[in-house]
């Protein structure tokens, strides 16, 4: 068929269907797609005239939502990260990128999130024409996303959040409470851009670089925008003590104080929620745990994913940054998260659940779109917007030539260059594992050149000495 057709059937082998709030597995049934929209899901193979999309060995599930990305800074940070070196002057350079490179870094990153089955992303980009340029490459590649700038913005955050005197957040007020105006603005001029897949929100960096005065503009901002909040929440030991210093309560107890609640809200990281107060708090008004399995780099360590499940809280598989492969941050989840449960279960206050695979593609599909207020996205079943991904469950490395019997495991097995298929309203993006709303070789090799010339950049300052040392055994090994 031709991957442009507006009505068409995808026949799968085994399809992820939502029953109300439950999921269940379909097996050997077909997905009926009419103008953007599900119309049916039916067992058996399809008989009648119009296109099928044949996956016979392939599990289709509803296109991943992560609920929290930073597009644009991904790939320069790559592998030098995980050496130790910070992200926070690549995260500058890219900053300071004209639009004509900081759209080819956006389109790049931005593919490759697509290529994973990400089909809906709430942007936390790190400036405002980050923010710009993410809307520029979705709107033209048909993504659905939830874009803002972090307020404060690099690089004026980083003072900000570095400090040790709490004279320069006071000091920050009239520039912070201008970026939020200038967010605000952006949010009414792109609203329901892109045919509705565009729905801008409030992204606050964090509760320790901002003051009463910029939240309370902030919440006047996301109650006029409607979509809510989205920050970095309880993400470090420091972010809790400043808060406790300033205002005698922990993040989530002064948002909450604040009014800031009362609106779906994505939290990320949470490293450092006092787990005695702070669930009650959260599930009271369904606020959203984003878990970023990758987000300081591939030698992260790891978050609190099983003590959020044992508190009740609603989880979120996140992107962040650094990986874009939505596929392997599912799987990170899992498996990071079941080694953690076994370490933390009785040193941890409350009760701790080892997540299984069934826990983070929930997460990673309706507990998002049900907490945006969106329950037309996040699952597959009749009326719901056409957003899907279709994963290889027999190829090598993954499965055993076959449809196997219990196909969710198999995608512990699994990463984002498993997903043959994508599409988002019915519009494949991706069809047969090649991007297909843009020209993927220049894509690739446009993205390249912006990064390498980060590379030359970081090099030139002398940040990557170290980069291609070789290695000692130790003598334990002569």
């Amino acid at each position: 068929m031709t991957p442009r057709a507006s009505q068409y059937v995808v026949q799968g082998g085994w399809i992820v269907a939502a029953e109300g709030r439950r999921l269940t597995l379909r097996r050997n049934a077909h997905l009926i797609v009419d103008s953007g929209v599900i119309k049916a899901i039916v067992e058996g193979r399809y008989v009648g005239d119009w296109p099928v999309v044949a996956v016979p060995e392939a599990l289709i599930v509803p296109g991943f939502v992560s609920g929290h990305t930073h597009v644009a800074s991904a790939t320069p940070t790559r592998g030098l990260i995980e050496g130790g070196r910070s992200a926070r002057r690549s995260a500058g350079l890219v900053a300071a990128l004209d639009d004509d490179d900081l759209d080819a870094l956006t389109a790049y990153n931005l593919a490759e999130i697509l290529r994973s089955g990400c089909t809906t992303q709430l942007e936390m980009s790190q400036t405002l024409r980050q923010a710009e340029s993410y809307v520029r490459i979705a709107k033209r590649w048909g993504v659905r996303g939830y874009p803002g700038a972090m307020i404060p913005a690099t690089p004026r955050v980083d003072a900000i959040w570095a400090r040790t005197d709490d004279a320069v957040l006071f000091a920050s007020e009239a520039d912070t409470l201008r970026e939020i105006a200038a967010n605000l603005d952006f949010g009414r001029r792109h609203m329901n851009a892109g045919d509705g897949r565009l729905r801008p929100m409030m992204s606050p960096h964090a509760t320790d670089t901002h003051t009463p005065k910029t939240m309370a503009a902030l919440r006047a901002a996301a109650l006029e925008l409607g979509t809510g909040l989205h920050l970095h929440l309880a993400q470090g030991e420091s972010e809790t003590a400043a808060v406790r210093r300033l205002w005698q309560m922990t993040p989530a107890a002064w948002l909450e104080h604040l009014g800031l609640l009362d609106m779906p809200v994505f939290g990320a990281h949470m490293m450092a929620l006092d787990w005695t107060s702070d669930p009650a708090i959260l599930r009271r008004h369904g606020v959203v745990y984003v878990h970023c399995p990758s987000a300081g780099g591939a030698s992260r360590t790891s978050q609190p994913y099983p003590e959020a499940l044992g508190a009740g809280l609603l989880v979120n598989i996140g992107i962040d940054t650094h990986s874009n492969d939505y596929l392997e941050n599912l799987k990170l989840a899992v498996i990071g998260g079941r080694i953690r449960a076994g370490l933390v279960s009785g040193r941890h206050p409350g009760p701790v659940i080892a997540p299984t695979v069934w826990d983070a593609l929930a997460g990673a599909t309706i507990v998002a779109a049900d907490a945006l207020g969106r329950p037309d996205l996040g699952r597959l079943a009749p009326g719901a917007r056409a957003d899907f991904a279709v994963i290889d469950l027999a190829g090598f490395l993954v499965g055993a030539g076959a449809l196997p019997p219990d196909p969710l495991h198999h995608l512990l097995y699994a990463n984002g260059l498993s997903v043959r298929h994508v599409a988002t309203d019915g519009r494949f993006q991706v069809f047969d594992g090649a991007l297909i709303v843009d020209d993927e070789r220049q894509v690739i090799s446009e993205g390249a050149r912006v990064a390498e010339k980060i590379w030359a950049q970081l090099a030139a300052e002398g940040r990557l000495k170290g980069a291609a040392d070789g290695f000692d055994l130790p003598a334990s090994h002569q």
